[in-house]
Formats: C-alpha cells, structure tokens, sequence
C-alpha cells in the first residue's frame, strides 16, 4: 500500500487556556506510558462536504474547539526524576496529518490489523526528548474508492481508554454542531491518594500488591530478552452469540465449585461469570495450550479494571485521567488446561474483586513510596526491555465491552469499522463488541507467529467439547 503524506500541522486549542503544571497521579505514571493508537474507516458518503479540503478543515477546526475544555491533551510532559512525570499545561498543541492512499477500503477486508496500519496511524518519533512529544497525534487518510481512515494515537500517561472515548467523543459532538455532553473533570488529586499531612491512622492500610510484582518467567529462563525478540502476528478472532452463550455455559457448569465463599471486600455481586471472566478465561487455556507449556509453568493474565464506580465516593462525572487499574490473576499451565473453564474464570474474578477504594489508596499510597517507577513502567515501544512483559507466559486481556467505543460521526455518518491500530506485543489482546450489536464479541490477539494458528484451533475447537 502506497500513503503520500500532503501536509502536517499543529492544532492549538481555540482560546487562551490555562498553563501551568498539572500534577499526575501515580497511576497515571505506571503500566504504559507511551502512546496507543485507535482507527476508524468510513465509506465515502453522497453528504460529504465540498470542497476536498472541507472534510480536513472541520476537523482541525473542531480539533481546537475541543482543546480548550481539554486543554491537558494539547500540553507535553516532562520527567521529573525517578521515573515520575509532570504535565506542562503549555498549549503547545496536537499534531494533525493529512495523506492519501492509492487503497481501496475493500482492499483491508475484515479490517485485522497487520503492518498496513502503520502507514494509516500517526507515527511517535520518540528518539525526540518526552517535552517535544504532542500527547495527541491525529492522522486522516483519504482512499482511492473516496473513503477516509481517521486514526488517533494519544498519550496513556495522560488518559486511559474511558478518558480517551469521552474526548473523541465530544470532539465528534462538537464537529456536528452540538454543544459539549460531558465537560472534562480535570482535577487529579481524586486519584492522588492521601497528602504527607494526613495522620497515619487515616491513611489505608497496605495491602498485598502482587501486580506491581514482575510476571513469571518461561521456566529455565533468567529473563525474557529472547522472548521480546520473538516475531508476533494479529488476528482477529469471532464469537457469535451462540458461541459466547456456550461459553459461559461451559464456565457457569462449574461455578459453584469454585465460588463457595466471597472475597473479602469484595465489590462484584455474585452471579454468573461475565463476557469478560469467561472469554479471558478461555484465551488463556488456548494461550497455554498453543504455547505448550510444562504442567508447573507459572502464568499471568493482566486484567484493567476501571476503579471510577468503585472508589468511594465515586469519581466524579467525566474524571479526565487514568483510574483503570492493573490486576494479575495467576495460575500454573497444568492447572489451568486440566481444570474446568470455569477455574481459569474464577481466578480471573478473584483479581478483579480485589478492587475496592481501599485497595486501591493502598496501591497509590505504595507508588508513592516507591523511590524510582522506571520499573513499573512499559516502555516497550521505546525499545527498553525494562518493565512488566505480558508476553510468553503471560498475556494482558483489556476489555472494550462496555465502552461507547462504536458511532463515531463527525457530521458524515457513522464508521464502518473501528478497532485498534497497531497492535505487535506479544500477550496483547483486547475484547470488543461485535459492530452490529448482534451480541457477538472479537478479541483482537497478538501472539508469536510460531503459537498462533495452534491458538486458533484450540480457541474454536474447544468450543465443540
């Protein structure tokens, strides 16, 4: 696929903002800290604005209209010392690229993401110093068949994926028109934990955080150089109602085994297990099975829990920053793939259960402990072979299943396909929603080239069991 890159711009907010530093909280400094790219695809449409350069000119235009209320997105981060960093509020801008492609959108297919995507997603030149980054990078590409791909890679040290979704979303808004649904609640210190002042005894008590322990290791490894070098490849993989509905009957058929008594500070109710318990249950039994893993082979599965309805009070509306919270759930291979599924799905909803508003205090009151975060941070795509790897053993399962994450217009109808950009760690899987509401889900998966079609096999075969 042949992209012409026409022009790059800067787009600063509308009106004069705020400046100043932003404090982060420490849960917006960990996990990943890099950028994470979306894309959408739309059809030509017979309502398109003329001229040509309309389409790219609304856009910037209520690009800027969107930056005052979000003003944190057009600023850049500096590092403070000790793997922390703080949000200059400076105006500074996002950037905004325009290209072409000789493509057709029936060219992409199914829409998986493969290699193609990096020519469609805004690039991170990140041998350039963290304060000369735009935290947001937008790029429109315009296709042969009249067609356009909008892509957005935005910072996770400044949002995560609920925060994200709210921008996008209002800037859509706005570019139809329409005043602002959900105004931005910019004021981090919700997630900031107790200050230095406040007296022991109010302070949480600490907690067992085992996620901010490292992942395990394949066994007779010191370390997972090698496996970071592996090659990895993405498919996108469906389940049809039918086939989920069998699913959580296949992981329900044991749930009274496994879920005798209630964890303590518990915040789920009690019932059967969810989309999420159960799909994440399964991709980790084939992950171990495709990976052909010994019996006693430790393993991980990194699960995001959004914390905003579990703090108490909750956030508030709109709370713009990173409040998802990285839990692991852990097991060995052996156990994992001789149990019911419904083993591998409870283990998945002990660790989300673990998520309280105490929990929670205790796991920010312990970074900020911490003398140095470098080690609690993904720098993958920094090329740093520091930082938790939720690759082989492990996998990091994200939910996109409740999020508004479809219906993107922006005055031209709605897309015809919307999912991650690129998408190349291995362990990397996202669920999403089926685009037609039908109650289909997808889980979008990296694995090593060398696992990947075994993983397929077992992911539909086991279905028929």
């Amino acid at each position: 696929m042949v992209v012409k890159f026409k022009g790059c711009e800067v787009v600063k907010p509308s009106k004069t903002t705020w400046k100043g530093s932003l404090t982060l909280s420490e849960w917006d400094q960990v996990g990943t800290i890099t950028h994470c790219p979306t894309i959408y695809f739309y059809k030509s449409n017979p309502n398109w604005v003329t001229p040509q350069d309309a389409i790219p000119n609304s856009l910037k235009d209520s690009l800027a209209r969107a930056l005052v209320p979000f003003y944190p997105l057009a600023g850049r981060l500096r590092w403070m010392g000790g793997g922390r960093l703080e949000l200059d509020c400076n105006a500074m801008g996002v950037q905004f690229v325009e290209a072409e492609s000789d493509s057709k959108l029936e060219d992409f297919g199914d829409f998986s993401p493969s290699p193609e995507y990096n020519y469609l997603v805004p690039t991170v030149d990140y041998s350039l110093p963290i304060h000369e980054l735009p935290l947001l990078l937008v790029q429109l590409t315009r296709f042969k068949c009249g067609g356009v791909s909008l892509s957005l890679t935005i910072s996770h040290a400044v949002v995560d994926g609920p925060s994200a979704l709210h921008f996008i979303s209002e800037w859509a808004r706005l570019a139809r028109g329409e005043p602002l649904e959900v105004t931005p609640f910019l004021d981090r210190k919700v997630m900031q934990g107790r200050d230095d002042n406040t007296p022991a005894a109010a302070k949480p008590l600490p907690l067992d955080h085992s996620e901010f322990d490292q992942p395990p290791l394949l066994l007779g490894q010191s370390d997972n150089v090698e496996e970071r070098k592996k090659k990895t490849t993405v498919s996108m993989l469906r389940l049809s109602k039918d086939q989920l509905e069998k699913l959580k009957c296949m992981a329900n058929d044991s749930y009274d085994l496994y879920n005798n008594s209630s964890s303590a500070g518990s915040t789920t109710k009690r019932g059967g297990y969810t989309r999420y318990e159960t799909v994440s249950g399964h991709i980790w039994r084939c992950a171990c099975k495709a990976r052909k893993h010994k019996a006693e082979q430790p393993t991980a599965l990194g699960v995001c829990v959004d914390s905003r309805s579990r703090m108490q009070p909750p956030l508030p509306q709109g709370y713009f920053g990173n409040a998802t919270f990285d839990v692991i759930a852990t097991s060995h291979s052996g156990e994992l793939v001789s149990k019911p599924l419904g083993y591998a799905a409870s283990r998945i909803r002990e660790a989300i259960e673990k998520v309280s508003n105490d929990y929670v205090l205790s796991a920010i009151e312990n970074m900020k402990n911490q003398p140095d975060l470098t080690r609690f941070q993904d720098l993958h795509a920094l090329g740093s072979d520091e930082g938790p790897f939720y690759g082989n053993p492990n996998l990091g399962v994200v939910s996109w299943l409740t999020l508004p994450i479809y219906g993107l217009d922006f005055g031209w109808g709605k897309e015809i396909y919307m999912g991650p950009g690129t998408h190349d760690f291995d362990g990397d899987s996202l669920i999403l929603p089926g685009l037609d509401g039908d109650g289909s889900v997808v889980v979008a998966l990296c694995l090593q080239v060398a696992h990947m079609d075994a993983f397929k096999k077992h992911f539909y075969e086991d279905l028929s069991i």
